[in-house]
This record gives C-alpha cells, sequence and structure tokens, in this order.
C-alpha cells in the first residue's frame, strides 16, 4: 500500500451526496445527536478559530456562519475530505479558511495565532498526542483555549490504556483493499497529564454519556487553556 494513500477517501460520502446544507447545530458527542453544543467554546466573536481535523468541515461551517468569529480555519491532512469540504462549504470564505496540510505541521507555523482550537473526534484522536498537544499550546496565545471530543473507550467495549499507546484500527483504500490506521483512544487520567506536560492549565474533563442507538459510544468532553 503506497504511505501517500488517502485512508479517508471513503467517509462521509452518503452525507456528502445527500446533505450538502450548513449544519443548524453542533454537537460533541459521538451520535451528533445531543448533549452540549458550540457554546462550550465560549464567546468567538472576533476571534480566530481552528478545528483540528476539520473533516468535510460540518462543524467549523456551523462556526463560521452562526457565530461571527473573524475566522475559522478547517485543517485536515486528506485531500478527499478537503475536496469535499471545498465543494460543500468554499462560499462561506473568508470567513471559512479550508486548509490541507498536516496539522501538527500547521500549529507549528501559526505560534501565538489562536484564540480557540478545537477537535471533534478529528486529529487529536488521529495523531500521536505528544506531538500534538504541545504543538497546539504553541499555536495558542497566553490563555487560548483547546477543547475536543474523544473516544473514553474502544468502540468493542474494551477500556482504554493507561498509557499513550495507539490502536490499529480497520479502514479501506481508495481502491477498496483492507488497511489500518492509528487511533489514540486514552484514559482520562492521561489526557490530563499529557495536556499539563504540553503547557495547559485548567484541564477539565465531562463525561458525555452514551445515548441509545447503534451509534451510541461514552465520551470526553475536554478542555484546557495555554498557560498565561
Amino acid at each position: 500500500m503506497p504511505l501517500t494513500a488517502d485512508l479517508w477517501q471513503h467517509y462521509g460520502r452518503g452525507r456528502h451526496a445527500a446533505d450538502r446544507g450548513v449544519p443548524d447545530t453542533f454537537r460533541w458527542s459521538w451520535s451528533q445527536r445531543g448533549g452540549p453544543g458550540p457554546e462550550v467554546l465560549g464567546e468567538l466573536t472576533g476571534l480566530l478559530v481552528g478545528d483540528l481535523g476539520a473533516g468535510s468541515a460540518r462543524h467549523a461551517a456551523h462556526l463560521a456562519l452562526h457565530h461571527r468569529p473573524a475566522q475559522v480555519v478547517a485543517v485536515d491532512a486528506s485531500p478527499a475530505q478537503h475536496a469535499m469540504a471545498t465543494d460543500l462549504y468554499e462560499h462561506l470564505g473568508p470567513r471559512l479558511r479550508l486548509v490541507r496540510d498536516d496539522v501538527v505541521r500547521h500549529l507549528r507555523a501559526m505560534a501565538g495565532a489562536y484564540s480557540v482550537l478545537y477537535s471533534v473526534f478529528g486529529a487529536v484522536d488521529f495523531t500521536d498526542p505528544r506531538e500534538t498537544l504541545p504543538a497546539a499550546a504553541t499555536a495558542l496565545r497566553p490563555g487560548g483555549r483547546l477543547v475536543f471530543s474523544t473516544l473514553a473507550h474502544y468502540l468493542n467495549g474494551e477500556p482504554a490504556p493507561l498509557d499513550v499507546r495507539h490502536a490499529d484500527i480497520p479502514v479501506r483504500t481508495p481502491e477498496g483493499n483492507a488497511a489500518t490506521m492509528r487511533r489514540w483512544v486514552l484514559a482520562e487520567q492521561v489526557w490530563t497529564g499529557l495536556l499539563a506536560e504540553s503547557g495547559f492549565t485548567r484541564v477539565g474533563v465531562v463525561a458525555l454519556p452514551r445515548e441509545a442507538g447503534p451509534r451510541g459510544a461514552d465520551a470526553w468532553l475536554v478542555s484546557a487553556y495555554r498557560e498565561e
């Protein structure tokens, strides 16, 4: 399998074809049906906001349209996801900026630029947190905020490990062949320790309980501030 294979090629294709509007809601839960919404991010008017692992940029589009930020920068490394986001929401520019780049590289290049960074089961899950979290701290202004939702356990019910260890999850290459992708599913205390080591303070973790239905899963909603 080529190292450049886009393992997100097939994700979200059905919804992209059937639902082309800007979402009316923003949810942090795994099911995307309930729980807290964008109010968790605080007042966004006039701020530079970054969506880490934005996929087709539905959450970012909601914020750009409904919450008056200076700009939301939706960052994703996948060519396929970036192409879908561009097709759906390019018209929301310049308030919405769509960036195809490695998230860690982007954050390191944006030192002190962002007021708010967030990830909804996005890049914080799929890149090594020992790289992503320090890069996020670098990209935030002093006192800036990082918020992310992440699985509290594996989808098969197994508990999260008590160390920084990834799992290999099954995916398909663009050609439909079996492959794997790394995902970090970590215990609460592991996340809080990593955030503290990365220069974050006022770390808070809220449990997002499993909701009924086939897409139910427990999750964490994590928030932290860059040191002043």
